[in-house]
C-alpha cells in the first residue's frame, strides 16, 4: 500500500489542521430543551468561531465511535461533525433508516446549538451530508429528498457508498443506472476503495461494496459539479479506526477485504469540503492534477465542474 513518501511534499489537507477538536456524546434522552431524536457523537473545534456542519451516517450496523480518528482529523480543519447512531440492535428497513436520518437533520436547527461549546457556533447554511457504506447511501437518499427533510444541504460526500448486495438493491432503490440521473443541485464527491468490490472467498462470499451498487455507479449518476477519487489499495472498512472496539468492531474488521498498510492515510479526505466551503482550491486542485501527492494510491481521479474544465486521470 502506498504511503506518503519522505520526498513527496506534504499537502496541508492531509496533515492535522490548525484547530484542536473536542468531542461529546449526547443521548436521545438528554435533558436539553430540544433532545436529539437519536444518540449523537459530536466533534467541534475548541476555538471560538462559526463553523460549517457535517452530518455523517455510519455504515451498516457500525457504531459512530468507530470513526473517531476520521472525525478528529476533519474537525481539526474547521468543521463540526454530527454523527447520529440511528440504530444499535435490529436494523430498520432502508426507508426507516432514511426517515430517522431526516428527523435528525431537521432537528439540527432547533437543537444543535445548545449542545455546542459556548464559543462555538454552527453555520447550518453550510450543512454537508456524508456517510460511509450504507450510511453513504442514506446521505444520498436524504439529499434526493427521501424522508421528506425540511433542512437544506450544501454538499454531499459519499465514502464508499453501497446500495445493495448480491441479493439485490436495498430500499429505497435510489440508483437508476442512467448517467447524471440524480436530481441534485449541490456539489458531490464520491470516494471509493479498490478492494471494496472483492470478496474474501468461501468464508465471506459477499463483497462489502459490490459492483453495480458501489461508488462507481453513484458517481456515474451524479450531475456536475462532481468529483471521484478511488483509493486503489484500500478496503471498504479501512476508513474505520485501527482497532474498532467490541464484538461489532471485531466483526467489521474481519468481514471485508482490507488493505495491508496503515489506515491513517485513508482517513485524510477533507480536501473536497475545504474547496467548497473555504475556497482553499490549491490543495484540491493539486490532488486532481497530481494524484501522486496523496498519501494513498488514487485512480479514477475525476473532477467535473460546471465551467467545462473537466479533469480525468
Amino acid at each position: 500500500m502506498a504511503q506518503l513518501s519522505e520526498t513527496k511534499p506534504a499537502v496541508p489537507v492531509f496533515l492535522p489542521g490548525k484547530y484542536k477538536p473536542t468531542s461529546k456524546s449526547v443521548d436521545s434522552s438528554s435533558s436539553s430543551q430540544s433532545p436529539p431524536p437519536k444518540p449523537l457523537l459530536i466533534f467541534t473545534p475548541s476555538e471560538k468561531g462559526t463553523y460549517p456542519v457535517i452530518l455523517f451516517f455510519p455504515g451498516f450496523y457500525l457504531r459512530n465511535y468507530f470513526y473517531t480518528h476520521l472525525f478528529r482529523h476533519i474537525s481539526s480543519h474547521g468543521f463540526i461533525i454530527v454523527s447520529p447512531q440511528l440504530y444499535t440492535t435490529v436494523p430498520p428497513t432502508g426507508m426507516g433508516e432514511v426517515e430517522s436520518a431526516a428527523k435528525v437533520a431537521d432537528w439540527l436547527q432547533s437543537g444543535l446549538q445548545s449542545l455546542l461549546p459556548e464559543n462555538v457556533e454552527a453555520n447550518l447554511e453550510n450543512l454537508a451530508l456524508s456517510g460511509h457504506s450504507r450510511g453513504g447511501k442514506t446521505a444520498f437518499a436524504l439529499a434526493l429528498g427521501y424522508g421528506d427533510p425540511t433542512q437544506s444541504f450544501s454538499a454531499l460526500v459519499g465514502i464508499d457508498p453501497v446500495a445493495g448486495n448480491r441479493f439485490g438493491a436495498t430500499t429505497p432503490q435510489i440508483l437508476t443506472y442512467e448517467p447524471n440521473s440524480f436530481n441534485l443541485s449541490i456539489p458531490v464527491t464520491v470516494i471509493g476503495t479498490g478492494l471494496g468490490a472483492e470478496s474474501k472467498g468461501i468464508t465471506m462470499p459477499c463483497a462489502c461494496a459490490p459492483k453495480k451498487f458501489n461508488h462507481e455507479e453513484f458517481f456515474n449518476e451524479c450531475k456536475l459539479p462532481r468529483a471521484h477519487f478511488n483509493a486503489k489499495d484500500y478496503g471498504h472498512m479501512d476508513v474505520l479506526d485501527d482497532d474498532p472496539s467490541g464484538f461489532i468492531g471485531r466483526l467489521a474488521d474481519s468481514m471485508c477485504v482490507n488493505g495491508k498498510g496503515p489506515r491513517d492515510p485513508m482517513r485524510r479526505c477533507v480536501a473536497f469540503l475545504n474547496y467548497y466551503y473555504f475556497q482553499e482550491k490549491v490543495d484540491f486542485d493539486t490532488i486532481v492534477n497530481e494524484p501522486s501527492v496523496a498519501p494513498v494510491v488514487l485512480d479514477q481521479v475525476q473532477f467535473d465542474t460546471t465551467n467545462a474544465i473537466n479533469l480525468k486521470y
